[in-house]
């Protein structure tokens, strides 16, 4: 039988300062639990630390993190190595974080606590050492936790494990601590985060920011402390940096991620293929990603057979992958993305970048990549739908030209993509709305109404009228790409969404009928039936609003609770015995 965590058989509180609050309760709003993975000469790769140690997790669970904590051994990384990885959480697992249920309602959707899967965030050293029977001192301390926050957990593994390698397991252990004194994260706060002496500041984002660009505006409520470290981002990873030896290909790629395309990331080492495959599922923000993605995929992944074995139609992954073994494993896959190491940074004319490969500026087909040391770039059958924005790369080559910050042109990429994006979500957004019933529809005496079908023809003509060229300077088949999008899981992920998002609205609107309404009035000439029938449909309104936490005021529950007790009232004694059981 599956082993279970006691912190997965119980409610966290509210608030840090809830006289319930439990020791390792505030650790489990930001962490599951942190990791030590030693080899062991006959078992290969061991679990030698779980921290807090009553945390329990799967022997499966256990045998992912083990294997991809270190990188593959072929990768020849010396010294210290960073990267993360996403696997999946064992079903049949009860786990319910109270503050996690919080944090969810009003973050951004890309940014919910997952709860079918853990985020690994490794610090991996290698070292000569001649004491070890195999020459080498090799060992990772890893970070699990549920929350995507790809940037801050980097930065936090960067400050907890160095001090483990130097002084040993009580370093983690006041790790664990000081993270267990952090508040829970709250959307739209910026939040002081203590660890081992300095302070980490970081703004957690939320449902209701304004994109209008990669960072919003800092909390005048949290004064920068003295030892603090400033994050800009809680979760956005360096994309620029990623991308830099496929730049002219990266709005194809955008295509390829937007319609859920089968994707795979080779390279030397996970610290790249985990910074690209991150950076691809960020390319089509603020749509979130919905298919399932592994910035770092071994051979020995408990999903390896899963994914590797279709090879007339390979699921909807992105894999970033390291053992040349995968080569030949995935050279059926439609879209292979090879990065390569930087040989320079000098550019002439209209040569994105010199110093790499030639042939480099060129599409490759899938076909031909054989090995791993095959030379950087795109490798793909897919002919892409819009036709490339060359003012986006002519402005990052004069970047590069007039040695513009990295961060200035990861910004400027970013913003581009973010732009695209919106300029491909607008026309659905708003067909979305029309979909609408309208507000004088909305009756108390009956239902809510219902939001009427997506229906994809209708959309496709509407795009003549209220299509992305109002938004966008990007010319191409864009009716094709909406097509392709419809058959993807982003769409399926993306609707869903909205449905669920207008039902809500569409709930609250109908509450506030029902509050506004005189219902006594309404009950006079009513059969008693109809009178039941009305006690019930309010009934369920509340039990909706508090299950739901739905945006509706606290004085129009309280006037329907009172509407509700008027109403059962006027009925004979018998039939209110009845309801108020």
């Amino acid at each position: 039988m599956e082993e279970e965590s006691e912190e997965n058989l119980t409610l966290a509180p509210d608030s840090p300062k809830s006289p319930t609050v439990l020791p390792w309760d505030r650790f489990s709003n930001w962490l599951h639990c942190a990791c030590v993975v030693t080899f062991d000469l006959e078992l290969g790769q061991a679990m030698e630390i779980i921290y807090p140690s009553h945390i329990r997790m799967t022997e499966k669970e256990k045998m992912n993190i083990c294997y991809l904590s270190f990188p593959d051994s072929n990768s020849g990384c010396m010294g210290d190595t960073q990267f993360h990885f996403r696997i999946r959480q064992c079903p049949g697992r009860k786990y319910i974080n109270k503050s996690h249920i919080e944090y969810n309602k009003d973050c951004p959707i890309q940014l919910k606590s997952d709860e079918a899967h853990y985020y690994g965030f490794v610090y991996f050293r290698q070292t000569k050492d001649r004491s070890i029977r195999r020459g080498y001192f090799q060992k990772s301390v890893v970070l699990i936790s549920r929350l995507p926050f790809v940037a801050l957990f980097s930065q936090l593994v960067n400050i907890i494990a160095p001090e483990y390698f130097d002084n040993g397991e009580p370093s983690l252990e006041a790790a664990c601590h000081d993270i267990d004194q952090w508040g829970p994260p709250v959307p739209g706060e910026t939040m002081n985060l203590p660890i081992f002496g300095t302070v980490l500041q970081v703004r957690i984002p939320s449902r209701s920011d304004k994109l209008v660009g990669t960072q919003q505006p800092r909390s005048q409520a949290a004064p920068i402390l003295p030892a603090q470290s400033i994050l800009p981002s809680l979760f956005e990873v360096d994309i620029y940096s990623a991308f830099q030896s496929i730049l002219p290909h990266v709005q194809m790629l955008w295509e390829l991620t937007l319609t859920g395309e089968p994707l795979v990331v080779m390279a030397a080492a996970p610290s790249v293929t985990s910074n690209t495959v991150q950076s691809l599922v960020s390319l089509i923000s603020p749509l979130h990603y919905c298919s399932d993605y592994r910035p770092y995929f071994t051979i020995h992944d408990s999903e390896f057979k899963e994914y590797t074995t279709r090879t007339q139609a390979p699921p909807p992954v992105i894999l970033g992958v390291t053992n040349p073994f995968f080569a030949k494993t995935l050279q059926h896959w439609p879209h292979i993305i090879r990065i390569g190491e930087m040989a320079g940074d000098g550019l002439k004319g209209n040569e994105i970048i010199a110093a790499v490969p030639k042939g480099f500026n060129k599409l490759k087909k899938a076909s031909s990549l054989k090995t791993l040391d095959c030379k950087p770039g795109v490798y793909t059958r897919y002919k892409p739908l819009l036709i490339k924005d060359k003012g986006i790369l002519k402005r990052l080559i004069k970047g590069m030209q007039s040695k513009r910050p990295v961060e200035a042109q990861n910004a400027i990429l970013r913003r581009h993509f973010l732009e695209l994006t919106q300029s491909f979500m607008i026309p659905l957004e708003r067909y979305m709305a029309s979909l609408m019933p309208l507000q004088r529809n909305i009756s108390p005496h009956k239902g809510p109404p219902s939001l009427r079908q997506f229906d994809a023809d209708e959309f496709i003509k509407s795009l003549d009228q209220a299509g992305p060229n109002l938004t966008s300077g990007v010319k191409g088949d864009w009716e094709g790409l909406y097509r392709k999008f419809f058959r993807s899981p982003n769409f399926e992920g993306w609707l869903y969404h909205r449905q669920f998002e207008v039902n809500q609205k569409l709930q609250v609107l109908h509450m506030e009928a029902l509050c506004q309404a005189n219902l006594l009035d309404w009950i006079q000439d009513k059969e008693e039936v109809e009178i039941v029938d009305l006690v019930l449909r309010i009934r369920e309104k509340l039990k909706f609003a508090t299950n739901n936490s739905i945006a509706v005021k606290t004085e129009s529950i309280n006037k329907l609770e009172k509407h509700l007790k008027a109403i059962i009232s006027s009925l004979p004694e018998d039939l209110q015995s009845v309801l108020n059981t």
